[in-house]
């Protein structure tokens, strides 16, 4: 069975938030070959959500839960594309609390985890991402540059525009 295709998280086995393990979805009861492994907001402790019953929003239905929080978010008006990403939408996982970017009035697509070595072929695209986030973090350009890795103690997430297929960078501390 293939897995759901996301909007949003067009590629979730990449970035580890859903693995291959064998499951017996709690949503709906099933033995699957996949799990979700991402942030799920909820008053209940879940595990072992697989991805179509994220896909269809009946996890997300039943425990009341999100899978990411909308105050995180760049501001974004379409109500289904919030609904989207927030109920039917795998997330990504961060240092601080996931943030999600958007460009052309809707969410774009996580892509990556990113390092400066990943990234340095985007940056003149990527430039006002850039100055904001060093801004933000207190450093010089090249200080943010230099800092920028995967797995480092400021971490990179590589964004994509679903319209015009610009790139978006956020960055977190550990």
């Amino acid at each position: 069975m293939e897995l759901p295709i996301f909007k949003y998280n067009p590629n979730p086995l990449k970035l580890g938030v859903i693995i291959e393990e064998e499951t017996i979805c709690p949503v709906c009861k099933k033995k699957q070959n996949f799990v979700y492994e991402g942030p799920f907001f909820s008053e209940e402790e879940v595990e072992g959500i697989c991805p179509w019953c994220i896909a269809d929003g009946s996890a997300a239905e039943k425990y009341d839960g999100e899978f990411q929080d909308i105050e995180s978010c760049d501001e974004v008006d379409d109500e289904e594309n919030i609904d989207e990403l927030i109920y039917r939408n795998p997330g990504y996982i961060g240092w601080q609390q996931e943030y999600w970017l958007s460009h052309c009035g809707d969410f774009c697509s996580i892509i990556d985890y990113v390092g400066w070595e990943e990234i340095k072929h985007l940056e003149n695209e990527l430039e006002h991402d850039i100055n904001r986030l060093s801004k933000k973090h207190g450093l010089s350009i090249l200080e943010f540059k230099n800092t920028l890795e995967i797995d480092g103690d400021l971490q990179g997430y590589l964004f994509q525009c679903t319209s015009c297929k610009k790139h978006r960078l956020h960055a977190d501390l550990a």
